[in-house]
């Protein structure tokens, strides 16, 4: 599972083997895992919260979903070479 980038002391990153789902990032402090938030990229160049597992303060989580939106692009890229693909499946 490929760390993407460290902000705030929060892990942002992709999880291997989850059943082809559309474009998402986990976010976690300290060791990752499968069932930490996740955050769903979409179509319009934003991202929804799909969970709060890591239950990640309301503060924070708002500088990190901005922070991912600002990482966008950078992001896809990523998921693109971490799937070895060039095509990406949204949530929306």
């Amino acid at each position: 599972m490929p760390s993407i980038f460290e902000i705030f002391g929060y892990k942002i990153y992709f999880w291997s083997n989850e059943n082809n789902e559309p474009i998402h990032v986990h976010i976690s402090k300290g060791i990752p895992s499968k069932n930490a938030t996740k955050v769903w990229l979409t179509q319009s160049g934003g991202c929804i919260l799909a969970n709060n597992n890591s239950r990640v303060k309301n503060n924070d989580l708002n500088n990190l979903l901005d922070a991912i939106t600002s990482n966008y692009f950078f992001i896809i890229a990523e998921w693109k070479k971490f799937n070895c693909t060039d095509e990406v499946k949204f949530y929306c």
